[in-house]
């Protein structure tokens, strides 16, 4: 990529793709092309369409996506599943009918089946059942990496697929129930400290395995592949992570920690604890020149900071 190209970050006001957009403005690419949802609404084929023929930009980064945590995936399956599926189908099919450079799909380690085997490999997408909790947005993902796949194979394009473990960062959603599992816990814990509350109740047993990676990490990778590497070089898909992993329970400690709140911490056992183990085998991308730097509690902190600073805005 040269610095004057056009890059298209779809959902770039997101977690993800404003982490992107930071890490592309500080390398100095300076002609990104930028559109929230009011402003273009990606589900909707004819509007995209149209800001493809008007903009056409020469490399996109398909960082836009419905997501949420296991309330919100299992309450809102249709919407998750039809939502993604639309974003995913109108921005690719654009991107090629556009004649773009490069593509960059985001997906989720939520695509790899429930019981596969720990780390988690690229070859064991669709090798068994998927977690049901997730499904649908599952399988919107892998719908969408493989119409990747696809358009390579029958059109010679480069759409390259990364499939992130669990990230977190600014930007992120602090819902009560429809957040992902960190930022949850981080407001859960923050509010609690406020309202000198005697416990924190944690979804599920505490003992799920988790790997967690600060959103400004995953930015540097997706630029990085984006800048030097090809979708022959990296096959279907890619995994990024830290390749550590953490218990839920071992979580709510370091936020309780980073947050100074002083109370007990509660498992309601009642509540699912979704697929038990889940990290990433990141030896794929480790062997491509890059490699995660931020510790989880390192990032915890700067999140937890700019939490406290934007409830004073």
């Amino acid at each position: 990529m040269k610095k004057h190209d056009k890059i298209f970050v779809a959902g770039y006001k997101g977690l993800v793709g404003s982490a992107i957009t930071k890490e592309l403005k500080e390398k100095g690419y300076n002609n990104l092309i930028l559109k929230g949802h009011k402003e273009l609404d990606l589900s909707d084929s004819f509007a995209v369409s149209e800001f493809f023929s008007i903009n056409k930009p020469d490399y996109v980064i398909l960082a836009a996506a419905k997501v949420g945590g296991i309330y919100a995936n299992n309450t809102y399956p249709v919407e998750f599943f039809t939502e993604n599926m639309k974003i995913q189908l109108n921005v690719i099919e654009n991107s090629y009918k556009y004649n773009v450079k490069k593509l960059l799909f985001l997906g989720s380690s939520c695509i790899y089946p429930k019981n596969a085997p720990q780390p988690l490999k690229e070859e064991y997408l669709l090798s068994s059942k998927l977690e049901k909790t997730n499904e649908m947005y599952a399988l919107a993902k892998i719908g969408g990496l493989k119409l990747c796949d696809a358009y390579n194979r029958e059109y010679g394009t480069d759409f390259i697929s990364v499939m992130p473990c669990n990230l977190y960062g600014f930007n992120d959603n602090y819902h009560e129930q429809n957040a992902h599992v960190l930022p949850m816990l981080l407001k859960r814990f923050h509010d609690a400290k406020v309202s000198n509350a005697e416990s924190v109740t944690v979804w599920g047993s505490g003992k799920p395995l988790r790997e967690f990676m600060f959103a400004g990490d995953l930015a540097r990778a997706v630029v990085y592949l984006m800048e030097n590497k090809t979708a022959k070089d990296i096959g279907e898909i890619i995994n990024i992570g830290t390749g550590e992993e953490i218990s839920i329970s071992e979580l709510a400690d370091l936020i309780k920690e980073v947050v100074g709140y002083k109370g007990k911490i509660v498992f309601d056992k009642t509540k699912p604890d979704g697929t038990m183990r889940k990290v990433m085998d990141i030896s794929k991308i480790n062997s491509l020149g890059f490699k995660a730097k931020t510790s989880l509690k390192e990032g915890i902190k700067k999140v937890y900071e700019d939490f406290c600073n934007n409830l004073t805005h």
